[in-house]
Formats: structure tokens, C-alpha cells, sequence
């Protein structure tokens, strides 16, 4: 059985990320998944959780955003009875009710930094300590966290640990956007599709080729999450239908989504350009200006460094 089955894509970023991140199935390492909210993250935290030595025992997931400051510290670690007001019984904390499996924290840039320090000694020791306890507890627990914002930007500014980030960040996958992987978009509409079909016992409806040129130019700012929706609302409302452009909310129908960057610095010429050969000068460029160094080149040109290789290759450049 692939537990990967459920990352949906052949674009070279996701190739690329379900590789990584069958390796790291195979080990008990940290891992911090990056990438927008929306972009899959906890689909990625479940496959590697079952396709782990660790998929018969807990997966337990918590947002960290989710739960006030007041009370993140004792749904993690747990608490006695009568160590604040309301602790009216021991409670278990997640970490104990996840021993032997894998605990998910998701937006863990979320998480306050008075539990930073614990959830830190609790990842270098094993060792938790219940609110209102003096004994601490052994775990074995994996612990994989997800962040939907720059974590090094957070730290500049006093919000996140800087050791625990370096515990976290073991082994970093980062999941592109869906505007950086627009190749994905027909493979992830049929996969809702039947989804939908299935759940609601209703025709799923057809993309008809502009309608499916205008999803394909969209900004897509919430992600896989958006285009999930908006899959669901579609095979309600126009079951059994071809879907039109006129058919598509309307951000989708501007020739420029609002969330689109503008370039203000590039005019297109009165007699008209080939886009490949552009593509390929700027290419040359962004490598040429960076010594060839491949991340920062795809860091200039807005693109993934998957994304940049397999337009190099496109392109005919040296590998």
C-alpha cells in the first residue's frame, strides 16, 4: 500500500517532497513541515505517520493556535488534580496519550514562549512534567510540527526559541503552493471530483478547457483548501454540468486576480515575444548573477528550486 497515495501531483516539487519524505518515514526523525496555510500540511504529517514503524500506535494532532495560553501547557503535558482552579481530576496531556506513536503540532509558530522551554526538554529528554506535579514522566513519542510562517523571521523578533527551532528543524520539507505547481491542478480536480461524487451521490460536473485555463491562471491564496471547496460547492451546485468560466466565482474571471503581483517594470513589446526563449534568458540570468548557485537563482525568479531544475532541463542547460 503507497501512504502516499493521498499527496496528489506530478509536478517536480511534489516528485520531489513524497521522495524526501518517504526517507524520513523510514527513520524516527524530527520534522518540520513549512508551507502556506492550506498547502497540505497535515496530509503529509498522516502519510509519514503511516508509512512509519509507528503507524499502529496513536497519531495525535493538535493546532497550537487552537488552545489559549492558559491552557496549551496542560493539554500537553497534563495536569494533577487541584493544580488550578477547575483541575478537578488528573488529566492525561497528549504527550502520554501519544507515547509510542506521533504527536503532530500543527502551527507550531503558534505555540507561547513560556511552554517553548518545556516542549523543548521534553523533545532533548523524553521527560514531561504534569502542571501541579514535581515528578516528571518518561515518553517516546516522534513529533512532527508544521509552521504556516518564517519561523527565522520570528525569532529575530523574540517570539520563537532559537534552540528549540534547531530541535524542530531537523529535517525541513517544504510544501510549494498550488500557484507553483498549476500542473497539479487537473489531477487534484479529478481526485476531489470522485470525492464529491461519492459523498453526495450526485454526477460530478466537467471542467470545460477555458474554465480550466482560468483555474490554472488564478493566484490560488488559500491553497489546496480553496480549490477543495470550491470542487465541493461546484458538484452540488452544477452536478452532471460542463463548467464554464461564466460558471466560476468571479476572482476567477479578472484578467488579473487582485492577489496577483502586478510587474510594473516589464512592458510587452508591440511586436510580440517568445515566451520560451524569455524564459530561458532569465533563467540564464538568475544563474549567471548567482555563480550558479541554484537555490538563490530560484529565489530570484519566485519559483521553487524543483521548479527551476525542471525548467533547466526543459531549456537544454547543463544539470
Amino acid at each position: 500500500m503507497d501512504h502516499f497515495s493521498a499527496i496528489i501531483g506530478q509536478s517536480p516539487a511534489i516528485d520531489s517532497l513524497i521522495r524526501s519524505a518517504r526517507i524520513v518515514a523510514a527513520t524516527d526523525v524530527t520534522v518540520l513541515l513549512k508551507g502556506k496555510t492550506g498547502t497540505g500540511k497535515e496530509v503529509l504529517a498522516t502519510a509519514i505517520q503511516q508509512a512509519s514503524a509507528r503507524a499502529n500506535k496513536a497519531f495525535i494532532s493538535l493546532n497550537c493556535a487552537a488552545l489559549p495560553e492558559s491552557l496549551i501547557e496542560s493539554e500537553l503535558f497534563g495536569h494533577k488534580k487541584g493544580s488550578f482552579t477547575g483541575a478537578s481530576a488528573d488529566k492525561q496531556g497528549l504527550f502520554q496519550a501519544a507515547d509510542g506513536g506521533t504527536l503532530f503540532l500543527d502551527e507550531i509558530n503558534s505555540l507561547p514562549l513560556s511552554i517553548q522551554a518545556k516542549l523543548l526538554r521534553c523533545l532533548e529528554s523524553g521527560e514531561c512534567l504534569a502542571v501541579g506535579d514535581i515528578k516528571p514522566y518518561k515518553v517516546d513519542v516522534r513529533v512532527i510540527s508544521a509552521t504556516n510562517t518564517d519561523l527565522d523571521k520570528q525569532i529575530k523578533a523574540g517570539e520563537f526559541r532559537s534552540d528549540l527551532f534547531f530541535r524542530l528543524n531537523v529535517v525541513p520539507l517544504e510544501l510549494p503552493p498550488l500557484a507553483q505547481r498549476t500542473e497539479d491542478i487537473e489531477s487534484l480536480i479529478k481526485h476531489f471530483m470522485v470525492l464529491f461524487e461519492d459523498t453526495y451521490t450526485l454526477t460530478a460536473p466537467k471542467f470545460s478547457k477555458p474554465a480550466l485555463k482560468a483555474l490554472k491562471a488564478y493566484s490560488w491564496p488559500g491553497n489546496i483548501r480553496e480549490l477543495r471547496n470550491l470542487c465541493e460547492r461546484l458538484s452540488i451546485l452544477l452536478a452532471g454540468r460542463v463548467i464554464e468560466p461564466e460558471n466560476l466565482p468571479p476572482e476567477f474571471n479578472n484578467k488579473i486576480s487582485s492577489n496577483a503581483p502586478i510587474a510594473t517594470d516589464f512592458t510587452l513589446p508591440e511586436t510580440g515575444l517568445k515566451l520560451d526563449t524569455l524564459e530561458a534568458n532569465l533563467i540564464y540570468q538568475a544563474l549567471n548573477r548567482t555563480k550558479g548557485n541554484r537555490s538563490q537563482s530560484a529565489k530570484l525568479l519566485g519559483i521553487s528550486r524543483d521548479t527551476l531544475l525542471y525548467r533547466m532541463h526543459k531549456h537544454g542547460f547543463a544539470m
